[in-house]
């Protein structure tokens, strides 16, 4: 999960050095695999290189848990959709090169990353240990959680692919003004740029309120609890993601700014997403439960004859 998330902020890095082009083919890098690494090159090909590591790691990681997930059948099923969603991610990496970067698969590259880091956080929250085993919160408090956390880390993603198309559309300056855009409050939507920077900031906006609403909830509703952490965090996170996309326009795509932006909100979607995958934990623990209470019964009606 940690890798992941460095892999997605050295891409942020990537676009915003204008490195994206430095190496101009694929899988090679002038035709070597490894080229002198200075310049656009080395952000470009270490990129890559990050991105060869990943696909092993989680390769490594589906063959150690094989074994130990036996009973749960579709962890297994979803740690191969990962490495099938990574070997689709590493082509798409190489198309967007070979077709010198098209924004449809240069945003739709982005969006699998985050898709993959969601599932990524799923199958280490499930395989943690102790998964099942923890006190649970009032079935009520559980559920309003899982709708709230669920929306918010849905309402992330969607943020997180408007902020792809406004990275490959080239619209971080679309809206030059903060916090009005082109000196107004709804501007003229004159280009799809402008569309979709606005779109992006209006959709801050509401996810800001659905993280807030959800820290608050977890607030008055949970007692001390890993859930109660993860929903404030998420709040504090929230709120640094809206300085950093100010200060992206305000200093005119400085690439710390874009960067850790980028990193920001893939942050908060994986805290999100472990928190949405957290409310169904008790419910995970249930079976278990219960068939220790049935072997209870059943040995006490054993000795009793």
């Amino acid at each position: 999960m940690a890798w992941t998330l460095g892999l997605l902020l050295l891409g942020s890095i990537v676009h915003a050095t204008e490195s994206s082009l430095a190496c101009p083919d694929w899988p090679t890098c002038f035709g070597t695999l490894m080229p002198e690494m200075e310049g656009g090159v080395f952000w470009e090909h270490l990129h890559r290189l990050v991105a060869g590591g990943l696909v092993l790691i989680f390769v490594a990681a589906t063959y150690l848990a094989y074994g130990q997930e036996a009973n749960r059948p579709w962890v297994r099923t979803s740690a191969f959709g990962g490495i099938a969603l990574l070997v689709v991610q590493s082509v798409l990496g190489g198309v967007t090169v070979l077709m010198r970067l098209p924004d449809i698969v240069s945003t739709t590259h982005l969006a699998l990353a985050f898709a993959f880091l969601a599932l990524a956080v799923v199958l280490y929250t499930v395989t943690l240990p102790g998964w099942g085993k923890r006190p649970a919160a009032s079935g009520t408090a559980l559920r309003r959680m899982r709708s709230l956390a669920g929306a918010a880390a849905l309402l992330t993603f969607a943020q997180s692919v408007l902020g792809a198309a406004v990275r490959h559309m080239d619209a971080g300056l679309a809206c030059p003004d903060m916090p009005r855009c082109l000196s107004q409050w709804v501007p003229p939507f004159v280009t799809g740029g402008v569309a979709v920077h606005f779109s992006h900031r209006v959709v801050a906006i509401l996810l800001a309120l659905a993280v807030m609403t959800l820290a608050v909830h977890a607030m008055y509703a949970l007692g001390p609890s890993v859930a109660r952490r993860l929903a404030m965090t998420a709040a504090g996170v929230a709120l640094v993601q809206v300085a950093l996309g100010v200060l992206s326009v305000t200093t005119v795509l400085s690439v710390p700014a874009v960067s850790l932006h980028t990193l920001g909100a893939a942050l908060l979607l994986a805290i999100l997403v472990a928190l949405t995958t957290l409310t169904y934990e008790v419910e995970a623990g249930v079976p278990a439960a219960a068939n220790r209470v049935a072997l209870a019964v059943q040995a006490a009606a054993e000795d009793g004859r």
